[in-house]
């Protein structure tokens, strides 16, 4: 046993009886009181300590003084031992925070080797699980905050670990052959600025600022593997280099210009822009698409609904877009000013991202709640059962559609999904519409404003149409990008570690500057991925051009017609969309002033299997959610959200 312990176990001895000898103490002042003490315990006392050395006197202090002064003695006795003892356990906690630092910093590493994989749209692994990227940007904000939580744990312990131990200098260290804390500060304070710029009111707000300060996840993953070491780094290279592959390619599609061939202006401040597509895009419903508008923001992408689909609308790619901010307002007043009308639009396009598959077949009936603009992903889905159930002659689900808006301009919206419907036989597809007008209570009778108007666009020269990034084999090449690309990096950093490293180091890890090695290892990443995935997005954009070609010729023939022919363009228009008010009166159940019953409504039915899906506000979903949960039902409720917002 150690000195150290053999010390602590004395002090704790003495501690123990100094502790037994004043309970003693306080039990005969307690006592002494009492008729029991005077009648019985002092004669005791008495005759055992009869002494003619110190008389009547010895009991007393033998009593009360000595007690106390005992207690003295051995407090002396404690403290000085405790002096001895004062080194060794200044160190034993010092080494405990020390333990306590890396610990922390350990665990914020584990949450980043997981932050990426939701936030890699295009990945091959989240469809396996069900999952899809929008869905999951819930988990990347709890990894986010976990992750920084514990980082900024671990950069405080340490600060008051170096100002405990007199070793405040360590701060402004760059250890080349170990851990580089400089590295780790700067790589900290990036974190800390993208994080708390996170805070809700501030993201949605201030959207660009939250946009902007979340591009330093760079610095702060550069700076991450200077300061840890490119060893402990590859703890979290999957999910990063998934996602560098994903981000590479998404950056390559965003250089090409898409084909905005049209616009439909409808009356509720909201547009539906359709796009030229490639015939080889094959996309699910409640997929979503990323759009920029560089006359706007060159540097602003933002995610909406796509409407169309991709079997009934094969060249054709359309979303819908509610003026809720400021640059879908500047894109309204940019679309609907008549100097806009026949010029050219310039857009690029990332995406689309959606689930790799939809299950609403094994349904007998599908309730669908939307809440203002959430009616959108339900469109695409509806488009998709007429497909099923004209084309491929499947039965489909009956459909119950539930929309609430807040004024009777918005009904405009189901003049998105009508036309499609009296275009096919409406007989086969057994669809109820209700919809619920909250902020009327009568339809306007003096209602005036205009109905949907349709806006043609010019092509740009350097316009193609919206066309996977990978070519319709898409999940094949980038399996082969991402072994390709791994396989290229292994070479050039085995090459490197044999001819460079091994020479001055011989595998001992502290004689090659950790700097140099984590420098070269993300030059190595970065060069084999961009070589990679350069290669087979230029192999198949030069497949696909021939295909343009003849997309951009059916297009610019539509656009001369709508320019050299109104009575042309204006058949074509009514054929594109059917008069809004015959619509909503033969299809469409209007309620004025009043909300939707969702209990009433969804207890009501009792088909053997529906599936509830809402897309709204957080409040009714969380309405819906808890009616399907109640148990009243039979078990035939399924709940499902959708919702794009976090």
């Amino acid at each position: 046993m150690s000195s150290s312990r053999v010390i602590t176990a004395m002090r704790g001895a003495i501690l123990l009886l100094a502790l037994l000898v004043f309970l003693g103490n306080i039990m005969m002042w307690i006592i002494m009181p009492t008729d029991t003490y005077y009648n019985d315990w002092l004669l005791h006392i008495l005759a055992d300590t009869n002494s003619t050395f110190f008389g009547i006197q010895g009991p007393i202090m033998l009593d009360f003084t000595f007690p106390m002064l005992f207690i003295a003695v051995l407090g002396c006795l404690y403290l000085h031992l405790g002096n001895k003892t004062k080194i060794v356990t200044t160190k034993r906690w010092q080494t405990k925070l020390d333990r306590v630092g890396i610990v922390t910093g350990v665990t914020g590493n584990l949450c980043l080797t997981f932050l990426f994989y939701p936030v890699t749209r295009g990945s091959s692994i989240l469809p396996i699980f069900g999952l899809t990227s929008e869905g999951s940007i819930k988990y990347h904000i709890w990894l986010g905050n976990m992750a920084m939580a514990l980082f900024t744990a671990h950069g405080f312990l340490y600060i008051v670990y170096w100002i405990i131990t007199d070793r405040l200098s360590e701060m402004l260290q760059w250890g080349d052959h170990y851990v580089s804390n400089i590295a780790g500060e700067i790589s900290l304070l990036c974190g800390l600025a993208l994080w708390i710029t996170t805070y809700p009111t501030i993201r949605r707000n201030i959207f660009e600022l939250f946009y902007y300060t979340h591009q330093l996840y760079a610095l702060f993953i550069i700076f991450f593997i200077l300061h840890i070491g490119i060893g402990f780094a590859c703890i979290m290279l999957p999910g990063f280099y998934l996602f560098l592959i994903d981000r590479y390619l998404r950056f390559l599609q965003s250089t090409q210009k898409v084909r905005l061939v049209s616009a439909c202006v409808l009356p509720c401040d909201t547009l539906e822009l359709n796009f030229s597509k490639s015939r080889n895009l094959k996309y699910s419903p409640t997929s979503s698409i990323f759009v920029n508008v560089p006359s706007i923001s060159k540097l602003q992408w933002h995610p909406f609904t796509i409407t169309s689909n991709s079997n009934l609308e094969p060249e054709r790619l359309s979303v819908v877009i509610k003026c809720e901010g400021q640059w879908t307002r500047k894109l309204y007043d940019l679309v609907s000013s008549p100097s806009t009308i026949n010029n050219h639009l310039q857009v690029s396009v990332e995406g689309p991202y959606g689930p790799a598959s939809t299950n609403f077949l094994r349904h007998d009936m599908l309730v669908m709640i939307s809440g203002g603009s959430g009616i959108t992903p339900f469109i695409s889905i509806i488009k998709e059962l007429i497909y099923i159930n004209t084309t491929l002659k499947c039965q489909t689900p009956k459909i119950l559609l539930i929309s609430v808006f807040k004024n009777s301009s918005n009904l405009s919206t189901l003049d998105l999904v009508l036309p499609i419907l009296y275009r096919t036989n409406p007989f086969y597809l057994d669809l109820k519409i209700e919809a619920y007008i909250t902020r009327e209570k009568w339809h306007p009778k003096d209602d005036e404003s205009p109905g949907p108007q349709t806006v043609f666009f010019k092509s740009g020269p350097s316009d193609r149409p919206v066309s996977p990034v990978l070519g319709p084999n898409g999940w094949l090449w980038l399996a082969a990008i991402i072994s390709s690309s791994f396989v290229l990096f292994l070479v050039m950093l085995g090459i490197f570690t044999q001819y460079v490293v091994y020479p001055v180091d011989h595998n001992t890890n502290m004689l090659y500057s950790y700097t140099k090695k984590g420098s070269m290892n993300m030059l190595f990443v970065c060069f084999s991925i961009m070589t990679v995935a350069s290669g087979v997005f230029l192999w198949n954009k030069k497949q696909n051009a021939k295909e343009a070609k003849n997309i951009q010729d059916s297009d610019e023939s539509l656009t001369s017609r709508s320019t050299d022919s109104s009575s042309e363009r204006e058949e074509d228009i009514e054929m594109e969309s059917l008069p809004l008010q015959s619509a909503l009166e033969s299809s469409v159940n209007v309620h004025y002033g009043q909300r939707p019953d969702l209990k009433r409504i969804l207890m009501g039915i009792k088909e053997p299997s529906v599936g509830a899906l809402v897309s709204g506000p957080k409040k009714m979903r969380e309405d819906v959610a808890a009616i399907c949960s109640s148990g009243l039902q039979a078990g035939n409720l399924h709940f499902e959200s959708i919702s794009f917002t976090w």
